[in-house]
């Protein structure tokens, strides 16, 4: 047996030890309800948005000379 397959089955031993180790000690813990929080609820006045467009929007048809386009 070498000294690697001799590592690498303490560690999966380890690893798997230590996994039961996790899982028993969540699976023991006593479950505890989510806290409640008092919540706030604030109404804002409602808003409306009037815009216009200030001018007409061009765009370039992009062909071999046009090398950037325009909006």
């Amino acid at each position: 047996m070498t000294t690697e397959t001799l590592f690498s089955a303490v560690l999966t031993l380890s690893l798997l030890a230590g996994g039961a180790i996790a899982f028993g000690s969540e699976a023991a813990s006593k479950r505890v309800g989510p806290a409640t929080a008092e919540t706030t609820v604030v109404t804002l006045p409602t808003v409306t948005v009037v815009g216009r467009r200030a001018a007409s929007t061009e765009v370039a048809v992009e062909t071999e000379a046009v090398e950037h386009r325009v909006q």
